[in-house]
């Protein structure tokens, strides 16, 4: 453009030239001058100034980029060891969670057991009461049975022998009958 405006002026200065198209093909020298002078200054000025500019843009850029860089690879290290953390707590609590579970299943087996125990010794001491119960029922109404079986023989006897017995020996037959009849009622008892 300012070689076209060189010319331009070249042209109105002097004289008109005839137009020549092999002429006109190819710059002249002027031309190539003005081109040339002006190629230096326009790279003198990138080179001065523009140069420097777009190398500090890029070296800003380089930096904001390795420093994203550098800030995304430390934010994935900092999940990866949130994401350790929370495995080897998640792991903890399941430990944790199955020694809990398994304190559980002990203390619960052993509470069943002592309750088995007391049940047991309960279920024990019942029968040994009931039995108790059941022997001193049996000897009071066997007491009770053996007065009126007494009373009862005695006045068979009386009947049969038609005269009184005197108490004493009235009590000797009594006991050897009472005597008899339980030891006959124990003998069947064991069988």
């Amino acid at each position: 453009m300012i070689a076209s405006i060189v010319w331009f002026l070249a042209q109105a200065e002097g004289e008109a030239e005839p137009v020549n198209d092999a002429k006109d093909l190819y710059p002249h020298w002027q031309e190539l001058l003005v081109g040339a002078l002006a190629f230096a200054v326009l790279f003198f000025f990138v080179w001065k100034w523009v140069l420097p500019r777009v190398n500090a843009l890029l070296d800003e850029r380089r930096d904001k980029i390795q420093g994203d860089l550098e800030r995304a690879e430390q934010t994935r290290t900092e999940a990866d060891q949130e994401l350790a953390d929370y495995r080897q707590q998640l792991a903890n609590a399941r430990q944790e969670s199955n020694a809990i579970i398994e304190e559980a299943r002990k203390t619960a087996d052993q509470l069943r057991a002592e309750i088995q125990a007391r049940a047991e010794r309960e279920a024990a001491a019942t029968v040994a009461k009931a039995q108790e119960e059941i022997r001193a029922e049996r000897d009071r109404v066997f007491q009770e049975l053996r007065g009126e079986i007494g009373e009862i023989a005695v006045e068979l006897a009386e009947r049969v022998v038609g005269a009184s017995l005197d108490a004493k020996s009235h009590q000797r037959l009594i006991d050897e009958y009472i005597d008899q009849v339980s030891s006959d009622v124990s003998g069947n008892g064991k069988h």
